[in-house]
C-alpha cells in the first residue's frame, strides 16, 4: 500500500498541516478514519492533557478499532483515537456546554492532534485513557501549534478541526 496523507485544518484561522497515515501500526484505526473522511466538529483545547485539540464526533466505523498502536505519552504531530461513551464526557467538570453536540451519543469518538511535548493521557475521573496513534504530522505542525496556542489562549469558540483526504 503506498502512502496516504490527510489535511488537518482549524479553518477560521486559516491554519493546515499536513500528516501520513501511521498505516503499518494501526491499519484497523487508519481505515476506519480514511473511509469515513471528511470529518471535524467544533474544536476543543484539552484540558488535562497539555497539549492537544480535538474535535467529538459521532461513532462512524462499523466495530470499533482496537487499542493498536496505544500511547498514554502522545508527542507533537501525533494524531490520536479514542472512543468514549457519553456518559465518561458528560460531567460538568469537562466544560462541554448542555447543548454539546457529543450529549446523547451513546458512542463518541475524539479524534486529536498533539502540538507540543509534555503530554500524559491521564484523566482525575477515569485514570490512564490511551489513545491510538493512528498518523503523524509530516508538515506545517509550527504553524498548527502557533494556532493551538491561541485557541488556549483566546478561545475555541467558532473554530472547527477538521479531517480531509489530500
Amino acid at each position: 500500500m503506498s502512502d496516504r496523507f490527510i489535511e488537518v485544518s482549524l479553518d477560521k484561522r486559516g491554519v493546515r498541516c499536513t500528516a501520513k497515515l501511521l498505516d503499518d501500526l494501526a491499519p484497523i484505526t487508519c481505515a476506519a478514519v480514511w473511509e469515513a473522511l471528511p470529518l471535524g466538529g467544533d474544536v476543543y483545547h484539552a484540558k488535562y492533557a497539555r497539549n492537544e485539540i480535538y474535535a467529538l464526533m459521532p461513532g462512524f466505523a462499523a466495530e470499533e478499532p482496537p487499542l493498536e498502536n496505544p500511547t498514554v505519552t502522545p508527542i507533537p504531530g501525533d494524531l490520536c483515537y479514542f472512543t468514549f461513551s457519553d456518559t465518561v464526557l458528560g460531567t460538568t467538570s469537562y466544560g462541554y456546554e448542555e447543548q454539546a453536540a457529543h450529549r446523547g451519543r451513546r458512542t463518541v469518538v475524539d479524534l486529536a492532534l498533539f502540538y507540543e511535548r509534555n503530554n500524559l493521557l491521564i484523566n482525575g475521573d477515569t485514570g490512564w485513557i490511551p489513545g491510538i496513534v493512528w498518523g503523524s504530522v509530516v508538515e506545517g505542525l509550527d504553524e498548527m501549534a502557533e494556532a493551538c496556542q491561541d485557541l488556549w489562549r483566546a478561545g475555541a469558540t467558532g473554530e472547527t478541526l477538521n479531517f480531509r483526504r489530500v
